[in-house]
């Protein structure tokens, strides 16, 4: 007994000696990192930021973060009116700020943008392409401008906008170019079909884009948020039953254990900016789907198919019909749980 006592304390002795040089080395490794990544940190100060769809949420929470930065700020929006209070609200805080309406769908309004930036500031340094739209629903509640629409705003919006800009930075060979997108691009979420289908083709192109334009200077960073509590609910776009797509959906994008801060989520965009980072996935939640899709791809696409039996039917029909969410009423039952939603949506 003593003899098998003492080979089981040896050989967990033998186990503790194989694994703390891994685990020193590991330790070792992201210090290493982290020191790196500090060392490659830059200022911001004085450049200046073009910020599509910053008039609330996390483009506002963004163009918060960069006056902070200490950068001039150019930021657009489709409503005149909440980009007036947003331009308000920036230069309380300090910011050299110039708002223009704008909506990213539309080609002309976006150079038009561009050379008003020009004009302004006699420069563009950083872009972020956060402008987007949401629809919320079943396949069968779709219609197929819907998709149309979703890659008009969060295709074709960010292209157009980069194009403009381009020429610019070329023959600068300087500019870094920031891309919003979306773990729905990398896994593609039940009832968000025309949302998902466009962020997939985002990030392709902000990846594809990440190599073509290094020899030109041009950095592009890819972003890829889970969900963040932003208020976006009340702006998105819902159909079929959608009292019940409200519900799901502004749950989801309320509960702290399945959302991020929108004010995290910009701090570590901005910093991603600092240190040019190719792409980084905010929050544990969208890393963990994101590396269970990438080692068990049709576990997930069971799961999936498991969520979408789950979700409402499309019972009315209704293809053609559509609510944005500030005018659904919510479901009592939903009603006390989306206080974040809710709160995010007035900031």
């Amino acid at each position: 007994m003593k003899r098998q006592r003492g080979r089981l304390i040896s050989s967990k002795r033998g186990i503790a000696r194989g694994i703390l040089p891994w685990v020193a080395l590991g330790l070792t490794a992201s210090l290493v990192v982290r020191r790196l990544m500090r060392a490659r940190e830059r200022s911001l100060r004085g450049q200046v930021a073009l910020i599509t769809g910053a008039s609330r949420g996390l483009g506002l929470c963004l163009a918060r973060k960069f006056t902070a930065a200490g950068c001039r700020l150019v930021i657009c929006a489709r409503d005149e009116q909440e980009l007036e209070i947003a331009r308000l609200d920036l230069e309380s805080r300090g910011a050299d700020v110039s708002a223009v309406r704008c909506d990213v769908a539309d080609r002309d309004q976006v150079d038009q943008l561009v050379a008003q930036a020009l004009r302004r500031f006699g420069g563009i340094d950083i872009v972020v392409n956060n402008a987007g739209i949401i629809q919320v629903g079943p396949l069968e509640a779709m219609a197929l401008e819907d998709f149309g629409r979703a890659m008009a705003v969060n295709y074709w919006g960010p292209l157009y906008l980069i194009w403009a800009v381009l020429p610019h930075m070329r023959l600068r060979r300087h500019g870094q170019i920031v891309n919003i997108t979306s773990i729905g691009g990398k896994v593609a979420v039940p009832h968000l079909l025309p949302y998902d289908a466009a962020k997939a083709a985002l990030i392709n192109l902000s990846e594809g884009l990440t190599a073509e334009l290094a020899k030109h200077g041009i950095q592009v960073t890819t972003i890829i948020p889970g969900l963040m509590r932003t208020g976006s609910p009340m702006n998105a776009f819902f159909k079929g039953d959608v009292e019940r797509e409200f519900g799901w959906f502004s749950v989801g994008d309320s509960l702290k254990l399945t959302s991020m801060s929108a004010e995290r989520a910009a701090e570590r965009i901005v910093l991603a900016t600092r240190r040019r980072e190719r792409e980084i996935v905010l929050s544990w939640q969208a890393k963990t789907l994101r590396l269970l899709h990438d080692l068990f791809p049709n576990l997930v696409l069971r799961a999936n198919t498991f969520v979408n039996g789950l979700l409402p039917d499309d019972n009315r029909g209704e293809r053609h019909n559509i609510t944005r969410g500030k005018d659904v009423v919510p479901l009592p039952a939903t009603a006390g749980l989306t206080r974040n939603m809710e709160a995010a949506a007035r900031e």
